[in-house]
């Protein structure tokens, strides 16, 4: 049965809808892969260990720390700013505090400007790796383990830069299963398994 005009624009229509929306959903997959990689757009990279050369030149490090609207943690960077060798590894902590009656769930999203030192910036122990959970009343230092690939000096924009921004922002998410029955107060030990 052969389709007549208005009814093979509506099918075409209704492919192109399916097709746009197969491709919006697969972007934010592939932006976020891709960002990792090539460090666009301030990622950082992971690595497992330490970098092999520490070079003689240094770098200052800052470091930023803000929450997202309704996030009723204080947050901040326990040290604003460090001097590090590159490829040396540098150890970081940012501070939160519960303030609340009940214990919060929280996510860290992360960026380092200038946007440039994205895929020369390392991580390789962080607190954003995974979600947190602080009780009420409770403060934790959390720490970042990080280096500055030696690779920046021989990059052509990497060359220029002389100080990184790591900032990061946090936001409440939902409690994991399990705690949404504890009572108020009790302490389950979460936040000792950071890093």
């Amino acid at each position: 049965m052969a389709l007549n005009a208005p009814q093979k624009t509506a099918a075409q229509l209704v492919g192109v809808v399916v097709v746009m929306g197969a491709l919006a959903w697969a972007s934010v997959p592939f932006y976020d892969w891709f960002c990792r990689v090539t460090g666009f757009g301030g990622t950082t990279g992971v690595a497992t260990a330490g970098s092999d050369e520490i070079l003689e030149k240094t770098i200052k490090v800052r470091f930023d720390g803000s929450k997202d609207r309704g996030m009723p943690w204080e947050f901040k960077p326990v040290v604003r700013e460090m001097e590090i060798k590159i490829g040396e590894t540098g150890l970081a902590f940012y501070e939160a505090y519960n303030p609340t009656d009940r214990p919060i769930a929280g996510q860290a999203s992360y960026n380092v400007t200038p946007y440039a030192a994205g895929a020369f910036f390392e991580k390789i122990a962080c607190f954003c790796f995974e979600e947190q959970v602080l009780q009420p009343g409770e403060r934790v230092q959390m720490p970042v383990t990080f280096f500055v690939d030696p690779e920046i000096v021989d990059d052509r924009d990497g060359k220029y830069v002389h100080t990184i921004t790591l900032s990061y922002t946090f936001y409440e998410i939902d409690l994991p299963e399990g705690y949404a029955t504890l009572e108020t107060g009790e302490n389950t030990g979460a936040v000792s398994n950071m890093n």
